[in-house]
């Protein structure tokens, strides 16, 4: 038997690598370490976090660095530490677990478990000492040993029913592929709508604090809002009042224009610093879709538009790894997050490198600006900022929170303090970066980049985009074995193939990705990675979100294969596959992927109207089924023309508009992505929608649209592509018949 030592030193995990020191003697995840436990006939203690994670950070000082808890725990459990964002299949499944017997979630989690697995008793952060309403966390661990050792047949019996209750859970949810597909209800994406607003909070958002950004939400308003009904503008004006509170808030920095991953607060005020790929990729592509859409009076198109373009340049320059942006092949691949703690004199201090009194702000713009303006340039800033001299995070102060939108002098002063300040951050302690590159988020990324890229008329985030397509292809999929990893470090590939969300991610990046540059190479990569996943995740007739890596986690589900339906801080794997599967049939003509969308989306009519926050994704997909979706096909020769045809379809907010464009041979293989001989053969894959498509009569550019491959009569004009494209989307007029 494997000797008693902390196991953490050789694991690339970031997180894990954190807790590598401490006198716990921690394990990683997986057979050996539960038969250790098996062996010694104790249960396991389960804690996972993430490397971003700020009270992940405090119960590691308070409990995990004491050598008398170490000691403890080492004696009697075996302890395991996960990476969430490494192993979400892990986290989902105990994730169920902590909610079912605590009633909350959240991390650090901390789960106490069989040798086979099954969660008996379970909560989130435990403090060093007793607190009003929480036990400390040695008096959980004497708690759960005592149970253990005098208790242990009650033990074992409540363990296999929670289990067994989250199977039945499971089967609940089942998504059947065999059956009828669901048909889109109108009705009912307007209840959603109506739903929603009952929850709005006039700040922006849904809910009270802590507040998140709804970034799946937001997409299915902003789609809604794209199509006329009696719920469109109520749409738009939720949407527009979120995306301006965020924008102008704490929530994103004012400086550099990350989003953090919450607010504590629900004004926006006090974000939780942590940043992470996934929000940022998911706000990215958001306030992209609200400048196609137009904008309105709450929130112009204008501010959208500084909005992303400052979020899309902090992801390249703050998560880019390898080459970065400027370099002509854009980065390879993209990190996972920022820290929320800065390390300072040897102590972690919540998001300390955000913070700002009015006497720091003086220390660094008081000579710079006084001599410009003649006054007490700080305190302006102070005050526009919403600097005071009580901090709201800690005594190093407070966030940069104007929590409205600056205009005139006040623009003015603030984009001429806003380089000192950035600067001056810059020359502070830094947060740490984890580095890992996640399969699903870089897709997520992928196809922000390159939406953001056409929209904005910025062809280095096209590249940027190209390039992280490039390294997933080469380093995440493995086209032999026709499988995605879903976790690189330090450009190998290491740990657990790609789940549900992972597969579709990736393939909706690649087809963003093939829209924006038409070559055909990323459109092959696409269609590969979704055959692959009908392989690999459907069981017995059933979609399921992994592909049965572990028996501890099939054991603690009551022996039943997951599906989670609810969106969490990206959407569901579910409502990802169904997205893909829906831009896929528009793409080849696909009856059987149009079938298994129709499917998936049957989880929407329990969920639609009564929770409509967790199907986010869902609802903009059916979204984008009512609309069609649309399909573009551009056929001619390249010139000013055809790239005028090209930009018009990038700029429309039709719901899931498919733009297929045929490059000459010569630009097949593109640029950015780095070339294969695999790429150089699927570059040369027919797409369906282009097939039989031909340039006018007089050999100009033109553009068919189509619904399920039943085409209108072509246009050749940019004025009439909008006209018609606008009429098909409205749903007044049917292919084949003419304007």
């Amino acid at each position: 038997m494997p000797g008693a030592a902390n196991a953490l030193g050789d694991e690339p995990s970031a997180y894990l690598r954190q807790h590598a020191h401490n006198p716990v003697h921690w394990r990683p995840f997986g057979d050996e370490a539960f038969a250790f436990a098996a062996a010694r006939d104790v249960p396991v203690f389960l804690s996972i976090g993430y490397a971003a994670c700020h009270w992940c950070h405090v119960m590691a000082q308070e409990s995990f660095e004491d050598q008398d808890t170490a000691d403890y725990l080492n004696a009697h459990f075996v302890a395991i530490k996960v990476d969430r964002e490494e192993r979400p299949d892990v986290d989902a499944v105990y994730m169920a677990a902590t909610q079912a017997i605590s009633g909350q979630g959240g991390w650090p989690m901390s789960v106490f478990l069989t040798p086979e697995g099954l969660a008996f008793h379970a909560g989130t952060y435990f403090p060093p000492r007793p607190m009003p309403g929480s036990p400390s966390f040695r008096q959980v661990l004497d708690a759960v040993r005592e149970a253990w050792l005098e208790r242990r047949d009650a033990v074992e019996q409540n363990a296999r029913g929670l289990a067994v209750h989250m199977g039945e859970g499971q089967l609940a949810a089942a998504v059947a592929l065999d059956g009828p597909p669901a048909v889109v209800d109108a009705e009912m994406l307007s209840e959603a709508v109506c739903a929603l607003a009952r929850s709005e909070d006039p700040d922006g958002g849904f809910g009270g604090a802590p507040k998140f950004p709804p970034s799946a939400v937001l997409e299915f308003l902003i789609r809604h809002a794209a199509m006329p009904s009696d719920t469109a503008e109520t749409a738009g004006d939720m949407a527009a009042r979120t995306l301006a509170a965020m924008a102008r808030s704490a929530l994103c920095d004012q400086l550099d224009g990350g989003f953090a991953r919450y607010s504590v607060t629900a004004e926006w005020s006090v974000p939780h610093f942590e940043k992470m790929l996934y929000d940022n990729a998911q706000l990215l592509r958001v306030y992209t879709h609200w400048m196609r859409l137009g904008g309105n009076g709450v929130f112009s198109a204008g501010e959208a538009a500084e909005v992303a373009s400052r979020c899309a340049d902090w992801m390249l320059a703050s998560l880019g790894l390898g080459l970065g942006l400027g370099t002509g092949a854009g980065p390879q691949g993209l990190a996972s997050s920022l820290d929320a703690d800065t390390v300072v004199d040897g102590v972690h201090h919540e998001g300390a490198a955000y913070l700002w009194t009015p006497e720091s702000l003086g220390e660094v713009l008081d000579e710079v600006l006084d001599e410009v303006l003649g006054l007490d340039g700080a305190g302006a800033v102070a005050k526009l900022m919403n600097i005071r001299g009580a901090g709201t995070v800690s005594e190093l102060g407070s966030p940069l929170h104007p929590g409205r939108r600056l205009e005139g002098p006040e623009l003015r002063l603030w984009e001429r303090a806003r380089p000192v300040l950035l600067a001056a951050r810059a020359r502070r302690p830094q947060p740490a970066r984890d580095d890992k590159v996640v399969a699903g988020w870089n897709g997520l990324a992928v196809a922000a980049l390159a939406e953001a890229g056409a929209v904005l008329d910025r062809p280095g985030l096209v590249a940027a985009a190209a390039g992280v397509a490039g390294y997933l292809e080469r380093v995440h999929w493995n086209a032999d074995a026709r499988l995605l990893t879903r976790v690189s470090h330090g450009g190998a590939a290491r740990g657990i193939g790609g789940l549900l969300e992972d597969y579709g991610f990736c393939a909706e990046g690649l087809l963003a990705l093939y829209s924006v540059t038409g070559e055909s190479r990323w459109y092959a990569l696409a269609e590969d990675i979704i055959g692959a996943a009908c392989s690999r995740f459907v069981a017995e007739g059933r979609l399921v979100d992994s592909a049965g890596e572990s028996a501890q986690l099939f054991n603690a589900q009551g022996r039943q294969s997951v599906l989670d339906p609810f969106d969490n801080v990206t959407p569901s794997g579910a409502a990802a596959f169904a997205g893909v599967l829906l831009s896929y049939a528009a793409y080849s003509g696909s009856h059987e992927h149009r079938f298994m969308a129709g499917n998936i989306l049957g989880l929407l009519p329990p969920v639609a109207t009564r929770a409509p926050r967790a199907a986010g994704w869902l609802l903009a997909t059916a979204q984008a089924a009512l609309a069609g979706p649309v399909e573009a096909a551009i056929a001619g020769p390249d010139g000013s023309a055809r790239r005028g045809l090209h930009q018009a379809l990038l700029e429309s907010s039709s719901p899931g508009l498919v733009v297929a464009l045929q490059l000459d041979d010569s630009g097949a293989d593109g640029a950015g992505g780095g070339g294969s001989a695999e790429g150089s053969q699927s570059a040369r894959r027919q797409v369906p929608l282009l097939a039989n498509r031909s340039a006018a009569a007089d050999g100009s550019p033109q553009v068919y649209l189509c619904r399920a491959m039943v085409c209108d009569r072509p246009v050749g004009s940019v004025r009439e592509l909008r006209e018609r494209l606008a009429a098909m989307t409205a749903g007044n007029q049917q292919p084949g018949h003419d304007a």
